[in-house]
């Protein structure tokens, strides 16, 4: 088996590579740098095949995948800038939407199989109920919630043999994350307010590369929700576990987010997702959130 993983220079697709080769099977990693530009951290990822790619060109798309001929592509780049996007709407379709049907049309070409990251954010995040991983309530907040829609229906209107994983509040070892901004705020603040009216889970990227090689090797298809277990939580009683563990007594005070302030892009309430496909297809759930919580903060050696 070969995987072509497109966005290693994020959080996620830097996992994904390292968790392929592990597995013995050859990764190529892509990009839109002309070099890999993230961590160095000596793991696979910095020494597997890499392409620079731009996703909006269709010809370097498909000349790409043509080339690598993979049995399978996991699709992690996109545009993650939640507020930025709503500045930048045309740039943002270009690259969630635009992007990702480049991607699923060179995979049909050579008959690879897709898996395709999307969010909580193509749902309204209103209610209390966990959305169901075959939901089609789709009612984006924002521009970016909008475009990665656009992308998963790019991907189902292509292709037969695909996974759309949608995932929440992510953290990994390569960027910026919610985990990195809050113990670097607690260097400069011994009082930090949190919203507490925002309610989901957090999805480690580690542990989701397990679950996606283990899709990748599999024809399960369809649509997926994939976050950590251990409950739902709000960002609030996140960042007291976060402080907890890493033994810091910042305080953290609970407000709403009206009392926090409106950012430029709507953020949904209700970030629960419904994970019980993953078991009832066989598929190994990820590990609680608090376990890990410990096991980043070991990684980055706080």
């Amino acid at each position: 088996m070969k995987v072509f993983v497109t966005g290693v220079g994020g959080q996620l697709g830097h996992d994904v590579v390292n968790e392929f080769a592990k597995r013995g099977i050859e990764a190529v990693g892509s990009d839109i740098a002309a070099n890999y530009s993230g961590i160095d951290d000596g793991s696979a990822v910095t020494k597997a095949q890499y392409v620079s790619l731009d996703i909006t060109d269709e010809n370097a798309v498909g000349a790409a995948i043509e080339s690598v001929k993979p049995d399978v592509i996991v699709h992690c780049a996109a545009w993650t800038a939640v507020d930025a996007a709503e500045d930048a709407e045309e740039k943002v379709f270009l690259i969630n939407e635009k992007g990702t049907k480049n991607i699923a049309e060179a995979a049909k070409k050579i008959d690879a199989k897709m898996i395709y990251i999307s969010t909580d954010y193509v749902f309204n995040g209103l209610g209390t109920q966990p959305w169901t991983a075959d939901c089609k309530d789709y009612e984006p907040l924002n521009v970016y919630g909008k475009s990665k829609l656009g992308g998963e229906l790019a991907v189902s209107g292509t292709l037969e043999k695909y996974f759309i994983v949608r995932i929440a509040w992510v953290f990994g070892l390569n960027g910026k994350n919610f985990i990195k901004t809050m113990l670097n705020v607690a260097k400069t603040h011994d009082t930090v307010r949190v919203v507490n009216d925002q309610v989901g889970t957090p999805t480690y990227t580690l542990d989701l590369a397990r679950l996606l090689a283990d899709m990748a090797q599999s024809d399960k298809y369809g649509y997926y929700h994939a976050t950590n277990e251990g409950g739902y939580i709000s960002w609030y009683d996140f960042t007291k576990e976060i402080y907890r563990q890493a033994g810091l007594d910042t305080k953290v005070v609970p407000v709403t987010t009206e009392e926090y302030g409106i950012s430029k892009a709507a953020r949904p309430f209700n970030s629960r997702l419904d994970k019980s496909k993953l078991a009832e297809n066989g598929f190994t759930p990820l590990p609680d959130w608090r376990d890990a919580l410990e096991r980043y903060l070991k990684e980055i050696g706080q």
